[in-house]
């Protein structure tokens, strides 16, 4: 059964399928080819909540970089066309605080199934 992966900031984004690429801080295990199952939120979760899944993607490619080498196109394949490098990078460190520009994450590209 494949892993499931929160796309809790963009879910609307993966709903519209706008998104084919996503920034990690983990993840380092992934492989080209290995299939995941998108979820709306799978940390957090209320009592009561269940799991809502969107679809499935497949890995593409993993490559390590930083925050720093955002360009206007990844901004687009992360979901954020209005969003210059700079503003995208400044959203992601203020929702992951323990990442800053010169951190090395995980550039994950993939297609959806």
């Amino acid at each position: 059964m494949p892993r499931n992966m929160s796309f809790m900031l963009t879910t609307q984004q993966m709903y519209d399928k706008t998104k084919t690429h996503t920034i990690r801080d983990g993840w380092w295990f992934l492989k080209p080819g290995e299939i995941i199952t998108a979820v709306e939120k799978c940390q957090g979760l209320k009592k009561g909540e269940k799991i809502v899944r969107i679809c499935q993607i497949r890995i593409m490619s993993t490559r390590t970089s930083k925050l720093m080498f955002v360009t206007p196109e990844l901004c687009v394949k992360e979901g954020f066309p209005k969003l210059t490098p700079d503003d995208f990078e400044d959203m992601f460190i203020r929702h992951n605080r323990a990442v800053n520009f010169y951190t090395p994450l995980n550039f994950i590209e993939f297609e959806y199934i």
